[in-house]
């Protein structure tokens, strides 16, 4: 997978080169999260629908406001026929083509193939009931707080830190994960902690935007919150003329990329916030952890249907031991090699204090993974190698839902690097047709 990293580095305008190593104590050393810029907004972060548009090939037809209702087999069932899609406005439609790629998201790519049961009764891929089953996210968690005079130094060691390369900016996030040593001696798995910071109440931002919008539950209140941090709102509106789309793309790319090697917590906060400072009042930490492959946390279909008739998706999300023991152990870890460096000691949460792993408040990270999974074997996955569902030569599936495993960190450049290694099998295995605009258009009109 090296080299297909390295390309998908190179599309989401990412570094292969990372600040250096920080902090080692205690089982835990530096980690680094790289955030994606855009080649289209200066000013923001990679969102792949500007992205794609802005590049888009000749050769490439976008169908928009199309559902896919199902997915069409031969009635044999031996390989992919066709895609059922309806509109809103009660349009339905038929897609035929040669070979078809489902990139739907971990929930939906498995409902699909669940639902598209015409043909075999269990869904597409699906002989061995293993599609929608090893439903992984990354469990997340409060850990802990730093209070607001304290916080100083650690926002100065666990902030944002800018890599030059290629004659552009980087920006990294510092934070801290497991070692591979204390992995392997306490059976943990892996995770890492992030610093962010904590907004007041009375963040005068907030309190301009409930105003506007006729949302305060207390005008005086908000009014009082608007009046003592009118500082801050005039240094956002002075960012807003950097963000303005007649301020020339040249004069914007000296200024970011300097920014960013001066300061680059300073950018990130207009990265994150859109130029708007906000009134802080601490820092808190969160940890993010893997989680083991679990057959009965899975994905099925609702007796309850969408407005197109196709079952809703009936998640079972199961939290084993293992990743609360970690979570646990990865607070504990982080308050003591925090205070071994000489560093503010958190303030842990109540269930790391009296140690009571069963009592943390777990959520999700929106990082749905493994309702395909990828394995040689069709009894224990739904695709092959090359992310072909098992027992049919032209149908697909690519996301973070062929992984078999989740590891710790964000999944978006794993995804990248395996769509890219998809498309370069494609590129080379092309069997299928590929229809002109005017076939593609006479395939809507006629169905």
């Amino acid at each position: 997978m090296d080299s297909y990293i390295l390309r998908a580095m190179d599309v989401l305008n990412l570094s292969p080169k990372e600040p250096l190593g920080r902090f080692d104590k205690e089982g835990l050393h530096s980690f680094y999260w790289q955030f994606a810029r855009s080649r289209v907004d200066r000013l923001d972060v990679m969102r792949f629908g500007s992205e794609f548009m802005a590049q888009r090939p000749d050769n490439v037809h976008v169908l928009l406001n199309a559902t896919v209702t199902r997915v069409g087999l031969s009635p044999d069932g031996a390989r992919f026929s066709h895609l059922d899609v309806a509109s809103m406005e009660g349009k339905r439609a038929r897609i035929q083509a040669g070979q078809c790629v489902l990139a739907a998201s971990g929930i939906e790519n498995a409902r699909l193939l669940l639902a598209s049961n015409d043909v075999h009764s269990n869904g597409i891929g699906n002989h061995h009931d293993a599609v929608g089953r090893y439903l992984m996210d990354h469990p997340g968690a409060r850990i802990g707080a730093i209070p607001p005079d304290q916080m100083a130094v650690l926002t100065q060691l666990f902030g944002f830190f800018g890599v030059h390369h290629n004659g552009r900016a980087h920006m990294f996030m510092h934070g801290l994960a497991l070692t591979p040593e204390i992995q392997e001696r306490e059976k943990l798995l892996n995770a890492a902690v992030y610093f962010a910071t904590e907004r007041a109440p009375d963040d005068p931002w907030d309190a301009l935007k409930r105003l506007m919008r006729r949302q305060t539950t207390n005008v005086g209140r908000d009014l009082l919150s608007v009046a003592t941090g009118s500082g801050l709102i005039v240094k956002g509106l002075g960012m807003k003329v950097l963000s303005d789309g007649r301020t020339p793309k040249a004069l914007k790319d000296i200024v970011i990329n300097t920014a960013i090697r001066m300061s680059p917590n300073l950018v990130a906060n207009e990265f994150q916030d859109h130029g708007v400072p906000h009134k802080l009042v601490g820092l808190r930490i969160e940890a993010i952890s893997e989680q083991i492959p679990n057959p009965d946390s899975r994905i099925t279909l609702s007796s309850r249907k969408d407005r197109f008739g196709v079952p809703l998706a009936k998640i079972a999300w199961r939290i084993n031991d293992v990743e609360r023991q970690t979570l646990l152990r990865i607070a504990e870890l982080s308050r003591t090699a925090l205070m071994s460096a000489g560093l503010p000691a958190p303030i842990l949460e109540d269930w790391a204090l009296e140690r009571r792993p069963q009592d943390i408040v777990i959520i999700d990270m929106a990082h749905t993974l493994g309702t395909t999974r990828m394995s040689a074997d069709a009894k224990t996955g739904v695709v092959d190698q090359n992310c072909r569902v098992h027992g049919l030569p032209n149908l697909y599936v690519a996301g973070g839902s062929v992984f078999p495993t989740s590891g710790h960190a964000n999944p978006t450049l794993m995804i990248l690097a395996f769509a890219i290694r998809l498309a370069d099998h494609l590129d080379s295995n092309w069997q299928g047709f590929e229809p002109s605009a005017s076939d593609y258009h006479r395939t809507l009109e006629t169905h």
